[in-house]
């Protein structure tokens, strides 16, 4: 990422802090972790400094609450100027207004003084995995999304064009829709797409990712709050369903909701006003309400988690969008408006394409994270190309998840070893194996030795009994899997939970127990 610095191999960071104190607190815990602060007293100075040197710097930590320019009135400046870094907020005052506030002046985190280090640094490493070129492509997407029609949507295959067919038909009047489907299938695509067919075009269309939002904040940002409707309410606040008023609120991730905020959207979806927190009035609203889920909802309806009144309401016309393997055939199609919509984004200096081999590999894959998956991989290859054309050999992640390609599937084995047996025989054997397997893949491109195979299937073993004959205790094999499963996945957290068959949330707690750094994941191991 742009600002890394290669001496120290950290990044370069600005701080924009008015008290002595803070930027002293921040600049050490910055340091600490291998990075290299820039320090600015003041908004207007942090700007100058932007203006000598935006290349440097890679995250911005900025407080909100500073004499001259504060933090909202900086982030304003930020846009004007056009430049897209991830800025962490901190402030001493946690209300809601200024969540709200932060946040939709761009803000990428928010942390409240006190901050420890720790906190900090895990901001800044989540900040700094946004890849400013990826940003940049998201925000003309962006600029894009609101002209979205169904002409701009990709298909080939028969399961989509029927899906298209029912958005059709649901575009034509306001019926309550509910787009079902595994996350990065492109509901909000097919939802922006109805819009702009229907007679609600050019009017607001408002997302909200029901997920992604504090249960405590629920409410306020879906109906908006009074002054003074609760502690650190400074002024009145218009929810998202006022924002979408004459246009069209997408709820994604609508099975997310607390329950008591269902109460509310039912009444919304029934009687068509809302109730502003702190408000002794209903206001009315008109909105085309579409909602999205990568869950059951009748599966959470019959386990209490969703009501049951409100999903009757809601589910009127269910689309179901199919997985992207189950539309295998769209692959290729989608590849090359990828190709061709960020070989234009990045502005290259010459056309770029994709190999017929590079098409083959995609289409062989069978894509667990979807259309945003295939979308992020592709332009990672193009943001990284050389040549006229991507080949195979720029989907290496993909390719060393599909046998018989750069890199064989390595099946993690667990070895007895009660009985003499030594791991290394086992792996030695397993090596034998996988080499003669990858010599005799059709698509292989460079086979392994019997030796290189058995030393890289020997990283595979996990021992079950110890030196003394004993079983293992159980949190050592696991903490030793969560290992072998990080560097096997490349830290992409999404697959390794997946295929440890746990969430992101039990994976990130085992990690902190473990003592795992996802980064190094053989750091410290035992």
């Amino acid at each position: 990422m742009t600002g890394y610095n290669s001496a120290k191999g950290g990044a370069q960071i600005l701080v924009v802090e008015d008290d002595p104190i803070q930027r002293r607190l921040l600049k050490n815990a910055i340091e600490r972790h291998g990075h290299v602060a820039h320090l600015a007293e003041n908004g207007r100075l942090g700007l100058e400094f932007l203006k000598r040197g935006i290349d440097q710097i890679s995250v911005i930590v900025l407080d909100l609450m500073m004499p001259e320019m504060n933090g909202i009135e900086f982030l304003g400046a930020l846009n004007d100027m056009g430049i897209d870094l991830p800025v962490i907020v901190q402030t001493g005052q946690g209300g809601i207004d200024t969540v709200v506030q932060a946040m939709r002046a761009g803000a990428f985190d928010f942390v409240v003084k006190p901050v420890s280090p720790e906190r900090i640094a895990a901001s800044i490493a989540n900040a700094l995995k946004l890849d400013q070129r990826e940003a940049k492509a998201r925000a003309g997407r962006k600029s894009r999304s609101s002209s979205i029609t169904f002409d701009d949507i990709v298909s080939a295959s028969p399961a989509m064009m029927r899906v298209i067919d029912l958005a059709h038909r649901a575009a034509q009047s306001n019926i309550p829709v509910v787009l079902e489907g595994e996350s990065g299938v492109g509901k909000e695509l097919v939802a922006r797409a109805i819009q702009a067919a229907s007679d609600r075009a050019g009017k607001p269309f408002v997302t909200v990712n029901c997920g992604a939002i504090p249960h405590n904040l629920v409410e306020s940002i879906l109906f908006g709050h009074e002054k003074g409707a609760f502690t650190g309410a400074a002024e009145r606040h218009i929810g998202k369903f006022m924002e979408a008023d004459g246009g069209t609120l997408f709820l994604d991730e609508i099975g997310d909701l607390p329950l008591e905020v269902q109460v509310k959207l039912l009444r919304a979806v029934q009687q068509g006003e809302i109730e502003t927190v702190g408000a002794r009035v209903a206001q009315k609203v008109n909105v085309r309400l579409i909602s999205a889920t990568n869950k059951d909802l009748i599966e959470e309806v019959k386990a209490g988690r969703f009501r049951e009144d409100l999903y009757y309401r809601l589910n009127v016309f269910p689309i179901t969008m199919p997985a992207l393997r189950r539309r295998k055939e769209d692959i290729p199609h989608l590849a090359r408006a990828f190709v061709d919509r960020f070989a234009l984004e990045q502005k290259l200096d010459h056309p770029l394409g994709i190999s017929n081999d590079a098409l083959a590999l995609l289409t062989a894959y069978d894509w667990p994270g979807n259309i945003r998956q295939l979308e992020n991989a592709i332009f990672r290859a193009v943001v990284l190309s050389e040549g006229p054309e991507l080949l195979d050999t720029d989907f290496p992640q993909i390719a060393a998840q599909l046998p018989g390609y750069f890199a064989a599937e390595h099946p993690t084995l667990v070895v007895d070893n009660s009985h003499g047996h030594p791991a290394d025989t086992v792996a030695v054997e397993r090596g034998e194996r996988m080499a003669h397997m990858v010599s005799h893949g059709a698509a292989a491109t460079s086979p392994l030795s019997a030796a290189d195979a058995s030393a890289s299937a020997s990283d595979n073993v996990i021992v079950s009994t110890n030196i003394a004959g004993d079983v293992r205790k159980l949190a050592d094999v696991e903490e030793e899997l969560i290992r072998f499963a990080l560097k096997f996945y490349r830290g992409q957290m999404s697959q390794v939970a997946r295929k440890l068959g746990i969430g992101r949330s039990t994976l990130y707690r085992k990690l902190k127990d473990y003592g795992i750094d996802p980064d190094d994941p053989q750091k410290n191991a035992a």
